[in-house]
């Protein structure tokens, strides 16, 4: 009975150890190796909490190809499913545990859409907020017409997650050596890691990395 009970201990850590789907994608300017933790317990053992189950983390390491310094900033990276479609720009961690302000405007423009599918403002715990109402489609918003901006609240008590996830975010600026850090994504409902796609478009070109 003890051995069997060993066997079963040892296949629990196993499962609850196993490694993250992973890909890569390179040029001659840039390498990019990313990790989906996507699960909870990946989630659990990289932040400490699985984030309710609403949001989509991804490891990069990012390493210059010619040794020469690049400019390396979150927005240069997208997530989408091929399941629907849903595209997501990566969230601020003001945005995933933070308390703050979302402006959304279009660009060449000072006018709000309001009227338009928005980008999620959050806030952990609990589910994340839709600009313009629950009937928003998350994740499809365009990226060519909206900016969004998070200002966080000076007021606000400190929090550990925003801090924890501020420090382990993917460090932006020029980068002349690998550097590696977490984006964080939303996107509606269940999707397999086969059907997600990362997208590079940066000043390095562009790339994209399947997760197997």
């Amino acid at each position: 009975m003890r051995f069997l009970f060993a066997l079963l201990v040892c296949g629990a850590l196993a499962a609850a150890e196993k490694t993250p789907p992973a890909g890569e994608a390179a040029n001659e300017k840039i390498r990019i190796r990313a990790w989906l933790y996507g699960d909870a317990a990946t989630l659990r053992r990289e932040l400490g909490t699985d984030l309710g189950g609403y949001y989509t983390v991804v490891r990069l390491e990012v390493t210059p190809g010619t040794g020469e310094p690049i400019a390396l900033f979150a927005d240069d990276f997208l997530l989408r499913s091929d399941r629907d479609g849903q595209k997501c720009p990566p969230l601020a961690a003001s945005q995933v545990a933070g308390r703050g302000v979302l402006v959304v405007s279009t660009k060449g423009s000072g006018g709000m859409m309001a009227e338009n599918p928005g980008p999620v403002w959050g806030g952990w715990p609990g589910p994340p907020r839709r600009l313009g109402g629950e009937t928003a489609v998350i994740g499809n918003a365009s990226e060519s017409t909206i900016e969004a901006a998070a200002r966080e609240d000076s007021k606000a008590p400190g929090d550990p997650l925003l801090k924890l996830l501020k420090d382990k975010a993917l460090p932006e600026g020029e980068a002349s050596g690998p550097v590696s850090g977490l984006l964080y994504f939303l996107l509606e409902g269940k999707h397999k890691p086969k059907n997600l796609e990362l997208v590079y478009h940066g000043p390095a070109g562009r790339l994209s990395v399947r997760f197997r």
